[in-house]
């Protein structure tokens, strides 16, 4: 299990990182904007009944590779970095889209399974869990992949929480939400800041976990 410090310092890059809107946001606020608070919310529980893939992948993946070669996790660990900082990249440099855009409604089990979809395939939350995520694993205090599983389990319940606020606000502001590309400029400004830091985290934070 890892110390209670190790995990408030990995809460809040959860965090920042979840805030960051990418393809799981973009598909909860679209289908908040077009469907309503329920569609919002239910498309919030796909999203992270997709994050659980995430989760057992890297329990078992990380440590897999982790036991395999110590050079490939390292390699692995700074692709994932160079990808974040890409991704902020290309956020500075974006022009305005339209999230909020109209889309035809959809049951409630369509926006479950398209959720799941969204985020099952979702690169950054893939490189999150391969790259960043083991950062903060120590082998020296138990498996490998039972402190991935603890970690996975705040990124859901953060995940939860932020993107459930996305959909409540998204669903109560859309209106606005159609008519503001400048709050939409500055939203992707903030989120490519946000990922460059993220990635230089990830690239200069110690060398991962070290094999026992």
């Amino acid at each position: 299990m890892p110390p209670i410090t190790t995990l408030a310092v990995f809460a809040a890059a959860t965090l920042a990182l979840l805030l960051v809107p990418g393809p799981a946001v973009v598909y909860i606020v679209t289908r908040s904007v077009a469907q309503g608070r329920a569609a919002g919310l239910v498309s919030v529980a796909g999203i992270h009944a997709g994050s659980v893939v995430h989760v057992v992948a890297a329990a078992l993946g990380v440590s897999a590779l982790l036991a395999a070669s110590a050079t490939a996790f390292t390699l692995v660990k700074y692709l994932g970095a160079a990808y974040l900082v890409w991704l902020g990249l290309r956020k500075l440099f974006s022009r305005p889209g339209d999230p909020a855009k109209e889309v035809a409604p959809s049951s409630r089990s369509r926006l479950f399974g398209e959720g799941f979809v969204v985020n099952v395939l979702n690169p950054k939350t893939a490189i999150f869990f391969l790259a960043f995520l083991p950062q903060f694993v120590d082998p020296a205090r138990g498996p490998v992949a039972a402190q991935i599983t603890v970690l996975g389990a705040i990124w859901i319940v953060l995940g939860m929480a932020s993107d459930g606020g996305y959909a409540l606000l998204s669903a109560a502001f859309a209106g606005r939400l159609r008519r503001s590309p400048t709050a939409a400029r500055r939203l992707d400004i903030a989120s490519g800041l946000v990922y460059i830091s993220l990635g230089a985290v990830a690239a200069l934070t110690g060398d991962g976990p070290r094999k026992t």
